[in-house]
């Protein structure tokens, strides 16, 4: 492990940047940039499923087909997502300019943007800023860069876990639009561990599978989501696939519960498990109908434990359940027995920011955890009135 680095750069064989490019009207950095010197250039990675794609996913999802990425650049200040030819134009140059910095071809090179949509880059800035990265890029960079990539996020989120001679490290961006698939996120997670790519693919999709497609703040799917693994090979170690998918997934639930506890305006961070359910996906669809219903949301903003507004969102499902025989329990009271009244709302203390929610259906063995947020007054002014 990197000696008093921390994120993408705790793993051996890793340099990292962030700058300030103008980019942003409040003069914060917003040009980061993560490098792997190591042996190998293996990685993965998982995009939006929106169909309306920004730039940098159309360019990096071709780019990373061949299981290689030796950089990837991020920007916040701008989503270059429908700039029409000039923007991907400009996220192609941006690739090229790293690339030729660094003595490596462009589609190693993996490119990330963030902020608001339909905004032209300011291209000349952009490629400064990529110089300047490349200039201050240090294996105590991991801090900067997480820095870098903050939109309407009030703190920097990393992550390390630490394996029998190798290492995980990430960060993340993100504090809105957190819904399925990914969230609203860019992610670059980082691994000295000697793995390919079809490796990490796979170790990558179970793990997001389980954490970052499990948020669902708002229900809004961004144009930009971005999660990508890179391994250098510099440890030596090749670790068992299970142990590293493991650790991999506690550094993307790490990385998953810190955008979810800075979600925008939010008050309470909200567990929402469903448990014996006929199946995983039944499960997934229960509690991501709750996450998504604004009644909900608001009640538990209100602090009032309105369990009624959790049954009604589970009818709207095609779950396997009886709508007479549900059981609901919030922070551990079990408000709701077999569809009728059970222990008294007054038990439920909605005062501290975490509450879970359990939903019995009763129908099998299957359980899953979608995580949401409150919806309040600070969400509504923040979104809109949104800036960089």
């Amino acid at each position: 492990m990197n000696e008093n680095s921390t994120g993408v750069t705790a793993a051996q064989g890793f340099r990292a940047a962030g700058v300030t490019a103008g980019l942003k009207d409040s003069g914060k950095p917003d040009i980061a940039l993560v490098v792997n010197d190591g042996p190998s250039s293996a990685a993965a990675a998982v995009f939006t499923s929106n169909r309306c794609k920004a730039h940098p996913v159309i360019w990096s999802e071709q780019a990373i087909k061949g299981g290689s990425a030796r950089s990837i650049v991020l920007n916040s200040g701008g989503a270059n997502c429908y700039t029409g030819p000039e923007g991907f134009a400009a996220t192609h140059r941006t690739a090229e300019r790293v690339a030729e910095h660094l003595g490596i071809g462009a589609i190693d090179v993996q490119v990330c943007s963030t902020g608001l949509i339909g905004r032209l880059l300011d291209e000349p800035k952009v490629l400064a800023g990529v110089d300047a990265a490349v200039v201050a890029l240090s294996p105590e960079g991991g801090a900067d860069a997480a820095t870098a990539i903050m939109t309407t996020d009030t703190v920097m989120k990393q992550s390390v876990a630490q394996g029998d001679g190798w290492v995980i490290g990430g960060m993340a961006k993100g504090a809105g639009m957190l819904a399925p698939a990914l969230a609203t996120m860019l992610v670059v997670v980082t691994t000295d561990a000697d793995l390919d790519a079809a490796t990490l693919d796979t170790a990558l999709r179970t793990a997001t599978a389980q954490t970052f497609d499990r948020l669902d703040s708002d229900g809004c799917q961004s144009t930009n989501d971005t999660v990508l693994l890179m391994a250098s090979g510099a440890s030596g170690v090749a670790p068992e696939v299970a142990a590293f998918t493991e650790a991999l997934t506690t550094v993307c639930r790490d990385l998953a519960l810190q955008l979810l506890a800075d979600a925008e305006g939010a008050d309470h961070e909200i567990a929402i498990t469903t448990v014996n359910a006929a199946s995983e996906q039944d499960a997934l669809e229960v509690g991501r109908s709750v996450a998504r219903s604004n009644l909900f949301k608001t009640a538990i903003y209100g602090k009032d434990p309105n369990w009624g507004r959790i049954l009604a969102s589970a009818g709207t499902t095609t779950a396997e359940f009886d709508p007479l025989d549900l059981d609901v329990a919030v922070n551990d009271v079990w408000v709701c027995r077999n569809s009728g009244v059970g222990e008294s709302i007054d038990l439920v203390d909605l005062e501290p920011r975490s509450v879970t929610v359990t939903i019995d259906l009763k129908a099998g063995d299957h359980s899953a955890t979608i995580w949401t947020n409150d919806l309040t007054h600070a969400y509504v002014h923040e979104n809109s009135a949104y800036s960089t």
